[in-house]
This record gives C-alpha cells, structure tokens and sequence, in this order.
C-alpha cells in the first residue's frame, strides 16, 4: 500500500450507512420514489466527518466478505444469527433490510464517482482492512465505526482513537486509552481480551459462561492478558475462585481460538490505491448521471464543496 504520512480517517462503511438507514426517514427518495435515506445520510456523516476532523487521507471500508469461512471454522456460531442465505460458492447472504440492499450499490458508485477510496478484500471484513492500514499507517488514524469490537486498535502512543457515533455524527464519543480504561478497565488490546470472555451474542460470540464484563475486567487486571489467566487456571497459588477456574478450564477449547476470531487481522493484502481526501471528483460525468436518476441534491453538493474546501 501507498505510504499514508497524514491524519488518516478509515470509515467502517457498512456501520456507518446501517446507522443512516435507520436514521434518516424512508421518505428521503429518489425521483422515481426508490427510498435512498441510506445514501444520502452516509454522505451527510463523510461532509460532516470532513469538515470536524479534516483528514488528510480517507478510506472507505467495506466488507467483501462479512462472515470470513476461517473464522466460521473455529467458531461456527459466528454471525450464523445474521445469515439470510447460505451460498457454498461464495460469502453467505447477510440479512439486510429490504429497502437498504438496493442502496449499497449506489453507495459504491457515489463513493467511487467522487473519488473516495474503497476498499474491500476478498475473505475479510471491513474490520481487518481497518486493522491492516491502522497497523501500516505512519500518522495519526481516526477510526469512525458504531462497532466497538475496533476499541482493541485504540493506541495513544500512535495517535490512534475511535469516533464512536452516538447519534448520528454530529455526536462523537471520542475513545482514547483514558476513556477505554475509565470505562472497561483496560487498554485497546486488553479490549479484544475482554471481548472474548465476555462474548458478544451481536456476533455469536458465546464468550465465558458466568463471565460477563465486570468479571472479565478483574481477571484481566488481575492476570494481564488472556495468556495471564489460562496460567492462572492451573496455579493453586492464583485468585481464582472455585467457580472461575472450573469454568476457565472447561472454556479452553473455545479460549485457544477466540483469539484469532475477535482480533482484527493487520496482514490483509490491500490494493494499491489513493487514499488522499479528493479536491474534486474523478469522475464527473458518472456523479452528475447518479445525482439525476438518485435525486441525491444537497447531500452531494454539501460534501463536494466540503472537500474544495
């Protein structure tokens, strides 16, 4: 990938347009009265992301695969709630509300018209595109997701911070080492140790049977990192109770491959594309041929001036 010098703003795509779906009425049509309520409440967050934070870089994430096999394959109730249909040639069908489906595309091709990097990667989500430019990224990075699985990619020392939507965008909850620990007791990596013995039924996550938050914040500060409580199993010596390391231990089998499912992957083979924020669209034509048949008005004009700026 390209060397990315700047702030660099990585949106989880998906996250975001699932939040514009649900709040931006349905009566936001195009002229043909197709609902595009997604589409234009995806480019009111990127004009109102741009103009709070001014990121010299800006990657759209999306998910090219939003149920990786290998991660079904160590754990198979993994999003197996979410599964609309089950495809054995290629990446399941996630369910999707009716009237948001038909806007993903047009999403694509609004993104893709202005000039907005999208990235996708087969056999991985948004998530681990996310994870792989954090991880490769030499200045500051802005995460923007209403997913809190992306705390663990938190780091101070690099500059990295998630913008957490609270509602809509024009309020952030800003999620730094200092907010991680004054609310879960830990830092961003302890974050996806947490995650993993409490669960996450969101994503079929069982987690540690009688293990929830609170618990997992005190055997985590207690022992340091998973690799410090799957020691503490077999210690006599250790501050366990009775109750914990019986349930520890008969949780190993999941606990040796949680890990793999719930820390984002930094080794994604990403394409070689421009990332820097675009002063004007690349492609002219296609916008004005979107704007037409999608009726999207003041949401792209808002943001196309935005990014002049």
């Amino acid at each position: 990938m390209r060397s990315v010098t700047g702030r660099l703003m990585l949106l989880d795509t998906a996250s975001l347009y699932f939040r514009a779906y649900f709040g931006v009425p349905e009566s936001v049509k195009a002229p043909d009265g197709t609902p595009v309520n997604a589409v234009r409440g995806l480019l009111d967050f990127i004009d109102r992301l741009v103009k709070d934070h001014r990121p010299d870089h800006l990657v759209a994430c999306m998910d090219a695969d939003w149920r990786p096999a290998w991660r079904v394959e160590l754990i198979p109730s993994y999003k197996a709630h979410r599964v609309a249909e089950e495809r054995p040639a290629g990446p399941d069908r996630e369910e999707v509300p009716d009237t948001l489906s038909p806007q993903v595309p047009v999403i694509e091709a609004v993104l893709d018209a202005v000039g907005i990097a999208r990235v996708g990667v087969p056999g991985y989500e948004a998530d681990d595109v996310i994870g792989t430019y954090t991880a490769r990224a030499e200045g500051p990075v802005d995460i923007v997701t209403g997913d809190r699985d992306l705390y663990q990619l938190v780091d101070d020392a690099r500059g990295v911070r998630v913008l957490y939507p609270v509602k809509g965008v024009g309020t952030l909850a800003l999620t730094d080492e200092a907010a991680l620990r004054e609310k879960y007791g830990v830092d961003g990596p302890g974050y996806a140790d947490l995650a993993l013995l409490r669960g996450d039924p969101s994503d079929g996550l069982p987690g540690v049977p009688g293990v929830g938050e609170k618990t997992a914040a005190k055997l985590l500060a207690e022992f340091g990192d998973l690799a410090g409580i799957l020691a503490a199993i077999d210690d006599p010596g250790a501050k366990l109770t009775p109750a914990q390391r019986r349930r520890l231990a008969e949780a190993r089998p999941y606990l040796a491959v949680a890990p793999k499912v719930v820390r984002v992957a930094d080794d994604v083979p990403l394409p070689e594309v421009a990332t820097e924020l675009p002063k004007a669209p690349r492609d002219p034509g296609a916008l004005d041929a979107l704007t037409a048949r999608w009726g999207l008005g003041g949401s792209l004009e808002r943001l196309l001036t935005t990014l002049r700026s």
